[in-house]
């Protein structure tokens, strides 16, 4: 049971990923669609990606941004980066995230950077592997995102303390 975060609380900005213009061929010619990725984020530890399909470029934004809203997280950091590396998986989109040292920025491919970014997180460097997609690039480093723990929940996940987790 994953705690559902309300959206309505949060100071969120959307930044759209992507608009692709999707066609599919029936009886009578051609039927266009479009398909928006979108992400949200208040910049301080709070980021969604919501995927929209419409006939409309304005009517599948506001779908994209409520589906993004749905899939709101948090994202636990250490000063200005994130607790430890790792790797985030969706398709086969794969995004290897690693902490930086401070004042290096956000290192990362156009929809990682957004992401990252809409996250708050200013110092981290990320690698995509395999996928081009931006969408898929998009829902890797939300993945990735979601998989970072702290010392104190590891500790408190073993009933240790975080100094005997450290060594």
């Amino acid at each position: 049971m994953r705690n559902i975060i309300d959206a309505s609380k949060l100071d969120l900005t959307e930044t759209i990923v992507n608009i692709r213009r999707v066609a599919k061929t029936v009886k009578g010619g051609r039927n266009m669609r479009f398909s928006v990725t979108i992400v949200v984020g208040d910049h301080n530890g709070y980021v969604g990606v919501g995927l929209g399909k419409a006939q409309e470029i304005p009517e599948a934004v506001r779908k994209a941004t409520e589906d993004a809203k749905k899939n709101l997280i948090y994202v636990p950091t250490v000063g200005t980066t994130i607790p430890h590396r790792n790797i985030g998986v969706f398709g086969a989109g794969r995004v290897i995230l690693m902490p930086a040292a401070e004042g290096t920025g956000v290192i990362a491919g156009s929809s990682a950077r957004t992401v990252l970014e809409s996250a708050g997180i200013k110092d981290v460097r990320a690698k995509s592997v395999g996928s081009n997609n931006s969408g898929n690039i998009a829902y890797a480093t939300l993945e990735g995102l979601k998989g970072l723990m702290t010392v104190e929940k590891v500790a408190k996940l073993r009933g240790k303390t975080p100094e005997e987790i450290l060594g």
